[in-house]
């Protein structure tokens, strides 16, 4: 059996984003009794064990921490220092941790969290195969100016890998720029929630779901699921609500550092009647909040990829989104893309009269709604599916990082 060891600032169960949902959708597909996951990440929690089994992985904590610490908490000090201290703890913790496992291959999820970690670890045992996932949602250019006190090692976490996996075409001409090979970089995108993908909710947890928000007969909800950060702009989605219909809601799902500062904006317009937050979910619960609401409005200003967008094709909502960074890969407008067939609602990001409008458009016109619904749908059944996205690393990345013929 073959031994791969995580780098990445976080996982399960405290804090889950996209990255996190895609290492556990990709480690729970691969037979343990082939490849033996084990992941450093930051603690964070000091409730959380320092060693915990979950799902395929065997987690390792390290770093700062606080006693059941919020959203906001992460990003605030002593534990905003767990992004920096990880890049030389982690690397310090996997050569005890090899000592005694004898891993066989290294993987990064995101260059920004965990880059760093992995280089300095691969420099020190330079015939262990690396692979670099880029999963990062914000900007090149963002992440690039905060890591230039790092950026020997950081440049090191691309050229030094084995393989570049980035999960859209963005992230691929990112790793192209910082000089990786074309034939180390492995496109493979990320998939949908499968729960989204099946159909297996029922109506009596939706009917739960309604009332747990306070859903009404007539009612119209906007909804997005990302985490509650700056990135994803919720405050265009909120200053575009004062355009709209009174019957029309927002549903924030999730939490994040940017709640306080949303719900200081909702009070400023007068909306508290019409801006909901659901404060944390469990991602296994997330479906039902799309499955009851309307229309996906996520006017992010960066994305890697955008796994939730996915999740809201697949669940049959309309999607109103920008065409930012990876969500090019997907999001196609007649209007704006006259040789693609329309999957989304394209409007510029920091643009609230656009989302108004895109939502008026959709509201109006059912009948394509449904068409462009339809095919948003077939188009992540066929080509954002985690069961395709675990084959193609099993095969593609991890028994070349591997050496398995």
């Amino acid at each position: 059996m073959k031994k791969i060891l995580i780098f990445s600032l976080t996982y399960y169960p405290e804090y889950v984003g996209g990255s996190d949902g895609a290492l556990k959708e990709i480690t729970d597909r691969i037979n343990p009794n082939e490849i033996e996951f084990h992941i450093i990440v930051a603690r964070f929690n000091s409730n959380l064990p320092r060693i915990e089994k979950f799902g395929n992985v065997l987690v390792h904590r390290i770093g700062i921490t606080k006693k059941n610490p919020t959203a906001e908490d992460y990003g605030k000090w002593p534990l905003d220092l767990n992004k920096l201290l990880y890049q030389f703890l982690a690397p310090i913790k996997a050569i005890f941790l090899n000592a005694k496992y004898h891993y066989d291959g290294i993987w990064a999820m995101m260059a920004y969290t965990a880059g760093v970690a992995a280089a300095i670890f691969k420099m020190l045992y330079p015939k262990k195969g690396y692979v670099l996932t880029l999963q990062e949602g914000k900007t090149p250019e963002h992440i690039e100016k905060k890591l230039r006190p790092l950026w020997f090692f950081f440049v090191r976490s691309f050229t030094k890998a084995d393989v570049v996996q980035p999960i859209s075409l963005f992230l691929m001409e990112w790793a192209r720029r910082r000089g990786v090979k074309e034939d180390k970089i492995e496109l493979i995108h990320n998939g949908a929630n499968p729960r989204d993908l099946s159909d297996n909710v029922t109506e009596a947890e939706l009917e739960e779901t309604r009332k747990k928000v306070g859903k009404k007969s007539g009612e119209i909800f906007l909804v997005n699921t990302a985490r509650v950060v700056h990135q994803k702009a919720n405050d265009d989605t909120i200053r575009a609500l004062p355009m709209l219909p009174e019957n029309v809601k927002f549903l924030i799902v999730g939490d994040g550092e940017d709640e306080k500062l949303l719900k200081d904006i909702t009070k400023e317009l007068k909306l508290e009647n019409r801006v909901i937050f659901t404060g944390r979910v469990d991602r296994s619960e997330v479906t039902k909040y799309r499955r009851i609401s309307d229309i996906y409005v996520a006017p992010s200003r960066s994305e890697g990829l955008g796994n939730a967008f996915l999740s809201a094709m697949a669940s049959r909502l309309p999607v109103v989104a920008t065409q930012e960074g990876g969500l090019a890969d997907f999001i196609f407008d007649a209007r704006r893309n006259p040789d693609k067939p329309t999957t989304a609602w394209a409007v510029n990001k920091d643009s609230p009269e656009q989302i108004a409008q895109a939502v008026k458009d959709i509201l109006a016109h059912p009948e394509k709604v449904k068409e462009v619904t339809e095919r948003a749908r077939e188009m992540v059944f066929n080509k954002y599916n985690w069961d395709m996205v675990a084959k193609d690393m099993r095969e593609k990345v991890f028994n070349r990082i591997l050496k398995i013929k």
